[in-house]
């Protein structure tokens, strides 16, 4: 019995000093990619069989207080914001309030045809796998911009392929969206994520600037190459407090970004992306149906690898096909991405970096997701 004992206690002692070793390279290689890249700060964390078992911060949160950066710190997290508003969807279709099928046009409450195919009607799936032809060539931070009654160059907004039979990635089409949740439920979209996504999960975060605690704003910094510097981008996180005064249900919701304004920290993306691993179950919770988590993994063709707000892709860790989605605005870039057999996943985000592309990918985020893989997963 007590042989039994030393044994275990030696087993446990050998793995906990060969996680730390592991820890203790991983950081020194990240540190490196950070310096390598002229990356201002990254935070990263990994899943593997349901848990986290990494997460870390390097560099800067703010680099004119010279404030570090921290496990804790939440940032605008970019177009992975749409994944959110489709999950939201998709509860929406589980309980038969809306199917993916329905015209686009009747549940947001404007016409939304294409002009050049006016008979073809724009689907919801249609609007959520960015196959309704619908661009952002007149913008997308109102939605009068697309509206025939409103805006003096909507049919602008529509490419010359018929909808359903091609591929344009647009935010117009999510900010829609957004409104649509708010139509269907009659609860704002910032307090409809909130309610029925984040808080089930425990995790805090959200659309709306002044619900959150501003402390835990992390900066984010564009690199200006003619100048050679990073540049703080403070509208990233602006309030827009006179819009939302006026706001109107159902129409104002780009005000809150559904294609891209979800602020939350790395560790509670990485709690989020874990539901999607296993098809909308975390920690005991069910967000959404098996069916509908698989639907929106699924990708539209074999020529496109979006499905519904999530994608797929093979070129970031080579050899395994991974899903989820990038972000990229203000200079900040994220990404989250898992494989839903093996169950691991990672979130990687930085808030400012001038190290370049490769397959597609800000090197910071392939060069940290290879990393982190071959370190922790592997």
């Amino acid at each position: 019995m007590l042989r039994k004992k030393i044994f275990t206690t030696l087993a446990i002692l050998l793995a906990s000093t060969l996680a730390f070793s592991q820890f203790t390279k991983t950081e020194a290689e990240l540190q490196a990619l950070v310096e390598k890249t002229n990356t201002v700060g990254l935070a990263v964390a990994v899943v593997k069989n349901g848990k986290i078992i990494y997460a870390h911060s390097f560099g800067a949160k703010d680099v004119g207080k010279n404030i570090p950066l921290s496990n804790g710190d939440i940032f605008r997290i970019a177009s992975i914001s749409k994944s959110f508003s489709a999950t939201a969807i998709m509860q929406l279709a589980a309980a038969k309030k809306l199917t993916l099928a329905d015209d686009f046009s009747k549940l947001v409450g404007f016409k939304v045809r294409n002009p050049k195919f006016p008979e073809t009607i724009i689907t919801l799936k249609m609007i959520l796998s960015h196959t309704s032809s619908i661009n952002d060539s007149e913008g997308y931070f109102n939605l009068d911009v697309i509206n025939p009654e409103k805006g003096k160059n909507w049919e602008k907004c529509y490419n010359d392929y018929e909808p359903g039979k091609g591929y344009a990635y647009c935010n117009l089409n999510f900010n829609m969206v957004g409104a649509v949740i708010e139509k269907i439920t009659g609860e704002r979209f910032d307090s409809y994520i909130k309610n029925h996504v984040l808080n089930p999960l425990g995790l805090y975060g959200g659309y709306w600037v002044e619900s959150l605690n501003p402390a835990l704003f992390t900066t984010l910094y564009e690199y200006n190459a003619s100048e050679k510097k990073f540049v703080p981008s403070p509208m990233a996180y602006a309030p827009r407090t006179e819009e939302i005064n006026n706001y109107v249900m159902g129409y104002s919701t780009p005000i809150f970004s559904p294609t891209g304004g979800m602020k939350i920290s790395a560790t509670d993306l990485a709690k989020y992306m874990t539901m999607h691993m296993y098809y909308g179950k975390y920690d005991g919770k069910r967000i959404i149906t098996k069916k509908y988590a698989k639907l929106m993994q699924t990708k539209i063709s074999d020529k496109e690898t979006y499905g519904l707000a999530i994608t797929t892709t093979d070129k970031l860790i080579n050899g395994k096909t991974l899903k989820g989605h990038t972000g990229s605005a203000y200079g900040l870039f994220s990404a989250m991405f898992f494989d839903p057999k093996e169950k691991f996943g990672m979130v990687v985000i930085t808030n400012g970096t001038n190290g370049g592309y490769t397959d597609g990918f800000n090197n910071i985020i392939k060069s940290s997701f290879n990393v982190l893989y071959e370190n922790l997963v592997k």
